[in-house]
């Protein structure tokens, strides 16, 4: 089974889109699903063939975020599905991007809470490593002069 890895844009796009289809009656096809995560990849719908958005449709459904509704070509999103892709959408927009937007070193210089408590977590990891590797260089200058 392919995982939906939370790192792909692609997985992004789907999980956004599963939200705008959860109060459809009568669920969504194919072709509906492709026409909005088309643009949301930055792609032209002509250009996200059907046979793509099948491999997805057959992703999201063996993941249990979709399921088909009988005798028909048509899907609906679980209860499972709406609340994952709520979760998941919600924490890469409120949390990831803007945490990495403050802790990335390119970024525009910030005096926020998160930016110097990295920065004062990245001291502490150098501080640790420079004191582990002077154990080490000791350890192993006392172990040639020993008897």
């Amino acid at each position: 089974m392919a995982a939906l890895r939370f790192t792909d844009p692609r997985v992004h796009a789907l999980l956004s889109a599963l939200l705008a289809f959860r109060l459809l009656p009568c669920g969504f096809a194919n072709h509906e699903l492709r026409a909005l995560l088309a643009p949301l990849l930055g792609l032209d719908p002509d250009h996200f063939t059907p046979g793509q958005m099948t491999y997805h449709l057959r992703r999201l459904r063996l993941h249990g975020l979709i399921e088909r509704i009988p005798d028909s070509h048509r899907y609906q999103v679980t209860e499972f599905g709406w609340r994952i892709a709520l979760f998941f959408t919600r924490v890469y927009s409120r949390i990831i991007r803007p945490g990495l937007a403050q802790v990335v070193p390119n970024a525009p210089t910030s005096n926020g809470l998160l930016h110097r408590t990295f920065n004062h977590m990245e001291l502490a990891m150098d501080d640790w490593i420079a004191q582990a590797n002077l154990t080490m260089k000791l350890d192993s200058f006392a172990t040639s002069f020993s008897p």
